[in-house]
């Protein structure tokens, strides 16, 4: 049950990676597009709303004596706090983080980022995870997946 997922990269990692070359890309390569105001004070909110969720996550994690590292084994299935709402706190975080520093610095390589980032995790992070959730701890992660939706919509 101690076999940890076999997860190519570490989305924290790739995900500051990530925003550092969408901001040079974005900043001084690519022309901005302007947004209305309206929108940037979405972005702002957004950028709030993840880092929100980014630290419920990450602390339940640790509350639980677990490591949000995805290559690394669970001992334990979390259900409550973020996660009864999202089976994937600190993903959506990345993502909306992204699109909310689109909105608000009106930079294209992080709505493109976005798309990317979530691409990856939904491919190549989240589904290794489920079927590693899936083999350690059965029916109760199908159970947990039945009424938890991923991305908190889907």
């Amino acid at each position: 049950m101690n076999n940890a997922p076999d997860i190519k990269g570490n989305p924290l990692k790739i995900s500051v990676g990530l925003l550092i070359v969408s901001y040079i890309l974005g900043e001084f390569i690519i022309p901005k597009y302007s947004l209305v105001y309206f929108l940037q004070f979405i972005g702002v909110i957004g950028l709030i709303f993840s880092a929100g969720i980014f630290i419920a996550g990450f602390n339940l994690f640790k509350s639980y004596g677990e490591d949000p590292n995805p290559s690394t084994s669970t001992n334990r299935l979390i259900k409550t706090g973020i996660y009864a709402y999202t089976r994937n706190p600190i993903y959506l975080a990345f993502v909306l983080f992204f699109i909310s520093m689109f909105l608000v610095f009106e930079n294209i390589m992080y709505f493109l980022s976005s798309i990317g980032i979530s691409i990856w995790l939904h491919h190549w992070v989240i589904k290794i995870e489920e079927d590693y959730l899936q083999d350690n701890f059965n029916d109760e992660y199908i159970r947990y997946k039945q009424a938890v939706k991923r991305w908190l919509f889907l």
